[in-house]
């Protein structure tokens, strides 16, 4: 989700549930189709996709485990499966949290009754892609590795090279004038990193979120950006736009709060104790909330097995 720029007010809890419902956003709907995945493909990885590979969208659209869904994950001639997702933040744990979803579409493309048989199953190699449109700033591309999160990297002999598993993630950075190679050889994410960027730009001019979608979606469609797309799905897009920023928004807003009451708690406690007391104790609060283990991660800096079992 985009982190809006000026901070909403915050909506009540009734709102709050209902508005977190909704399960699709605007980068999921616009890369919904297999003739604009295989463009976006394309530009990333510096290739031209025949048309005649096959693309079967096989996207994780409910949550299969508490918290966890995916953006986009698409199988390309039955040979190799991309996973790409949209982030207005970049954790550290994005490995791991991938290294989940790819276990969750093998067991949607496998049938693992035949893996007790003796000839070997070939199964579609992974690719693992972040597209990251936040405010910080962030480097043009930048790979995470699970192989980072392992707690000894060497064996008994002492080689730290040796590796058993080992899963990459390729992040770029998509914000306007960001990766302009890519950009440029795929029409839909350019537009799309404009149209965020517009938004942007007329929020800085002091109007609403709400209005600023609007004037964004209007000025796109009057300079044949993402026309088409806007057209068909104007109202849409600015629902999803503002549920988008105003619960990113609605989510910071309640964690910090109680962030900064756990802090003051922990000076009667001790610093260092009551600081991890402290963000354990936003962390049950926001799981009682229904917030994704993600979120609360990224925000209390907690480990997933951690906020798993509170």
């Amino acid at each position: 989700m985009i982190i809006a720029e000026q901070k909403q007010v915050p909506m009540d809890e009734a709102e709050y549930k209902s508005n977190r419902q909704h399960k699709d956003g605007v980068f999921k709907l616009l890369f919904s189709k297999p003739e604009i995945l295989r463009e976006l493909y394309s530009a990333v990885e510096g290739v031209e996709l025949p048309q005649d590979k096959a693309i079967d969208i096989n996207t994780i659209s409910g949550v299969l485990v508490k918290g966890m869904k995916n953006d986009i994950s698409f199988t390309i001639d039955n040979r190799l499966i991309v996973m790409v997702e949209h982030q207005s933040t970049i954790g550290a744990n994005l490995p791991l949290k991938l290294f989940k979803y790819i276990e969750k579409v093998y067991d949607k493309i496998i049938d693992y009754r035949k893996v007790h048989i003796r000839p070997l199953i070939k199964i579609p190699k992974p690719e693992f892609i972040v597209l990251y449109n936040g405010k910080d700033p962030f480097p043009e591309n930048r790979t995470l590795k699970l192989s980072d999160a392992f707690m000894e990297r060497e064996d008994l002999s002492g080689d730290k090279d040796r590796l058993t598993l080992e899963l990459a993630v390729r992040v770029y950075n998509i914000n306007h004038g960001q990766n302009k190679e890519i950009q440029e050889k795929c029409v839909a994410l350019n537009g799309y990193s404009f149209f965020i960027e517009k938004i942007r730009e007329y929020q800085r001019s002091g109007i609403t979120l709400e209005k600023a979608v609007e004037a964004a979606v209007k000025y796109c469609i009057g300079n044949n950006i993402l026309k088409e797309f806007l057209r068909e799905h104007g109202s849409e897009v600015i629902s999803m736009m503002v549920n988008e920023y105003t619960t990113e928004d609605f989510v910071e807003a309640i964690i910090e709060s109680e962030r900064e009451e756990a802090h003051a708690q922990g000076h009667a406690k001790g610093h260092a104790q009551g600081h991890v007391e402290g963000r354990v104790e936003v962390a049950r609060n926001a799981l009682a909330e229904g917030y994704s283990t993600e979120t609360i991660q990224r925000i209390t800096g907690l480990d997933i097995e951690t906020i798993k079992n509170l």
